[in-house]
Formats: C-alpha cells, sequence, structure tokens
C-alpha cells in the first residue's frame, strides 16, 4: 500500500481529456433564418421593427387620448377665459353700412356668443350667421380690443318686385328675396311675373340696357313659359320678344330703332310681336270701341338720314 491508502484517503481516478467532436460527422445544430432575414434584412431587422411598432402605437393611443378628452380645446378655452378676466370682454358693438337691415339684429347676431372673452368670440360663425339675412350681401367682422366688435356690412340694392304666388316680394338685381312688399307701399320698380322670374332678372336688365331709350318707359315684365319675356310699358302695349338672350336682344334693339323712326308707344296698341325676325306684328285691343291706331305723323328728317318707311310697311 502507499502511504496516501494508509492514511485513509481514496484514490481518485485519473482525469479524462475532453474528445474533440470530428469534423466530418456528429451533428450539429443550425439556427433558421426569419421571415425578414429570408428577403435580405440583416439578423435582429425582426425585433427592432416590432420595438417600433409598439412605440409608434402607444403613441398612437396616447394622441387619441389628448383629442378624446379634449385637451387642447381645454386648453385654449381656459387660456381664453383667463384673457378675458384679465379685462379683454365683448362689451361693445360697432355696425357700419347697415340701412335698411334692423341694426337690433345685428346686434342680437354679435352678442350671441358662448363666451365673451374676446380672443373665443368666433368671428367666423358670427359672419355666416349675418350673411342669411336677406339684406346683406357681405359682412365683415374683427376685433377691436379690448372690448369691441366691429361689423361692417354691404346691403343689397332693390332692382324688381317679383309677383309670385300672390304675392310680391322686393328682390336685387341677382334674384335674391329682400322683403314682402305691401301693395300701399309699393316702390317705383318694376313688376316681374311668372315663376321663376326672379332667376331671370339678370338678362332682363341686359336686355333694357341694350335700349336705354326704351328703360324708363317699362313698367313691367312676364317670364312666359319659363323660356321668353313679355315687356309692358306703362303706356299700355306689350312687347313680345322671342326665345334665347342672343334672339331678344336683337329683337328689342331693332324695336327700339323703329319705335325711334315711327313711335309706337302711346298709340293705343295691345301688343306688338317681335318673334318673327323679318317683321312685326301689332294687335290692337278686343275692348268694344277699339279702333286701329292713327299713324302719328313723322318728324322731319335730317338730310343725312332717310326718311322714315309707311307704319304698314315697317310692321
Amino acid at each position: 500500500m502507499t502511504a496516501r491508502i494508509a492514511r485513509g484517503g481514496v484514490p481518485r481516478a485519473p482525469a479524462q481529456r475532453a474528445r474533440p467532436r470530428p469534423r466530418g460527422g456528429g451533428t450539429r445544430r443550425t439556427k433558421t433564418p426569419g421571415l425578414l432575414e429570408s428577403f435580405g434584412f440583416p439578423p435582429g431587422a425582426a425585433r427592432r421593427l416590432g420595438g417600433w411598432l409598439l412605440a409608434a402605437l402607444a403613441v398612437v393611443v396616447v394622441v387619441a387620448a389628448v383629442f378624446a378628452f379634449r385637451l387642447p380645446q381645454l386648453a385654449g378655452l381656459a387660456v381664453g377665459e383667463g384673457v378675458g378676466q384679465a379685462g379683454f370682454t365683448l362689451k361693445r358693438v360697432e355696425i357700419t353700412g347697415a340701412r335698411r337691415v334692423s341694426r337690433l339684429a345685428i346686434y342680437n347676431v354679435a352678442f350671441d356668443q358662448d363666451s365673451m372673452a374676446m380672443p373665443l368670440v368666433d368671428l367666423a360663425a358670427t359672419r355666416a350667421r349675418l350673411l342669411q339675412f336677406g339684406w346683406i350681401r357681405e359682412a365683415q367682422v374683427s376685433r377691436r380690443l379690448p372690448d369691441t366688435l366691429v361689423v361692417h356690412v354691404i346691403e343689397r340694392q332693390p332692382a324688381a318686385i317679383w309677383q309670385h304666388n300672390r304675392q310680391l316680394m322686393l328682390i336685387d338685381s341677382d334674384g335674391v328675396v329682400l322683403e314682402p312688399v305691401r301693395l300701399d307701399r309699393m316702390p317705383d320698380l318694376p313688376v316681374l311675373i311668372g315663376p321663376a322670374a326672379n332667376r331671370h332678372v339678370g338678362a332682363l336688365a341686359a336686355l333694357l340696357d341694350a335700349a336705354p331709350r326704351l328703360r324708363p318707359q317699362v313698367s313691367g315684365a312676364a317670364w312666359v313659359g319659363r323660356r321668353r319675356w313679355d315687356i309692358h310699358f306703362q303706356s299700355g302695349e306689350t312687347l313680345t320678344l322671342p326665345e334665347g338672350h342672343e334672339a331678344a336682344l336683337r329683337a328689342i334693339r331693332r324695336f327700339a330703332m323703329m319705335d325711334q323712326q315711327d313711335p309706337l308707344l302711346g298709340r293705343g296698341f295691345a301688343r306688338i310681336d317681335m318673334r318673327d325676325p323679318r317683321r312685326a306684328y301689332v294687335r290692337i285691343s278686343r275692348e268694344p270701341g277699339a279702333r286701329v291706331p292713327a299713324q302719328a305723323p313723322p318728324p322731319p328728317a335730317p338730310a343725312s338720314v332717310p326718311a322714315p318707311h309707311d307704319l304698314s310697311r315697317t310692321i
């Protein structure tokens, strides 16, 4: 026995050396590439992309929560109210340009605000409500610190009276209805008759502008069949115009020239029809005792202007 065994020790087994793994044989675990790596992305791209998506989702949730609870609006309201408490509060309204529209109605619209603090006065909404008044064509609303709201309005101008459904309505050159008209307080304006005649008041004005000599004698007009005009004169005649704006322009110019050469108005004709571009037709009244008006003597013509033709040949 050796001295170690004599002392009671246990002999150790000799340590075994680790055997090297064969190069050609045996199994080795290989890492399978991910989906993104299979498309050429570097390793770990999927993990980084997932982190970015999670961060973006968190930002979206936070922003949605902020707007859901109206935090920016509440902060703006708080700031506006604070400015109002510092003395910038709506107290006065200055109105310019209002002559026909009720000033009291403008005051009511201007002071109808959710908050009287000047920064919180809604200028766009105030202007939109003012434009609902028929008389107001345009409105401008602005602040004048510390406590004044300035309202400037541009009113519409009456152009005619529209008779529709047994009612008389005052309209402007665009056909916008302004207000009802009482029989005992009718303004000196032409009366338009017929459905949708107010929508064609601009075309009628263009026709009368083409014959300025006739305009002072016009008492009204009728929009016939939604396609043409009958012009009524103060002397009682009705001028029948053809369909189409260009044809009506030629007809009224021709009639104005004929009336200037040999007056047709004021002679008792009931209707003068200009729908035929080659000639005009006249009709006398059907009332008992009516007769063909006598031809007025033609005025002396200047040397450079030929004498007017006979009325029977002209019309």
